[in-house]
């Protein structure tokens, strides 16, 4: 088990260190999220075509684990529905939380498992859904607004608490 948690941590770290996706997509629905417990910002970038999610990248700044899963998430995310991501989401966050009834196992989640053992520090639970919860405001404000972002619109905010 000390191997395989070692891994995790590798896996976490590298995307820390090296997050996949980072930067902004201009045109694109975006949320802004906050940690104040933590210090984490992010700004997620999302662009959907038919349903899809065409393209996502993120900005900002925070812990390895916020990184990692804002990384993380964006690669798991692109060329899924919304259907697809809403479900990943809840189960994200059941894992992450502790509230998986542990039958589902985390094979449906890919490389996201490597989050498992957040569970176990309930502080750093708010680092690992910060993203998650940024993405979900801003595909809520894109499905809000027929076309692309409107000048002058207000992005949504997120602050988890």
């Amino acid at each position: 088990m000390s191997d395989l948690r070692d891994l995790y941590q590798e896996v976490i770290l590298d995307h820390g260190k090296n997050p996949r996706n980072f930067g902004k997509i201009e045109g694109a629905r975006s949320a802004h999220g906050h940690n104040p417990l933590c210090g984490d910002l992010v700004t997620i970038y999302v662009t959907v075509q038919d349903g899809v999610i065409e393209d996502i990248r993120f900005e900002g700044s925070g812990c390895a684990i916020s990184t990692a899963s804002a990384s993380m998430m964006t690669q798991a995310l692109k060329g899924r529905t919304r259907e697809e991501v809403d479900r990943l989401f809840e189960r994200f966050h059941e894992m992450v939380t502790g509230r998986a009834d542990g039958t589902q196992g985390t094979d449906d989640l890919g490389k996201l498992a490597v989050f498992e053992g957040v569970v176990e520090f309930p502080l750093r639970v708010k680092c690992a859904t910060l993203s998650w919860h940024t993405l979900k405001a801003a595909l809520e404000a894109s499905s809000e607004a027929a076309g692309p972002e409107q000048p002058g619109t207000p992005e949504p905010q997120v602050t988890t608490e």
